[in-house]
């Protein structure tokens, strides 16, 4: 009887073990869920064109170091 029992015993085992292995292998398979950002969601940030820098002239610069001199001077002279 000790001998039917520890077959029985170990039968369930091994039927645990293969409960066990089938969710691993699952879990472990491509398709399983993954954490963080999902691919086709980093493929949409990363094709984003890239804006080209747009380029100012000196004399363009020159107007607006001005402009900006002329505010802080006429904000000088109100708080005399």
């Amino acid at each position: 009887m000790g001998i039917v029992n520890f077959i029985a015993e170990i039968d369930a085992e091994i039927t645990r073990l293969e409960h066990a292995r089938t969710l691993l292998s699952a879990a472990a398979s491509p398709a399983a869920k993954k954490r963080g950002r999902p691919a086709w969601a980093v493929k949409a940030v990363t094709a984003k064109p890239v804006k080209k820098k747009r380029k100012l002239s000196p004399e363009g610069r020159a107007r607006i170091v001005a402009a900006a001199k002329a505010r802080w001077a006429k904000a000088r002279a109100a708080n005399k």
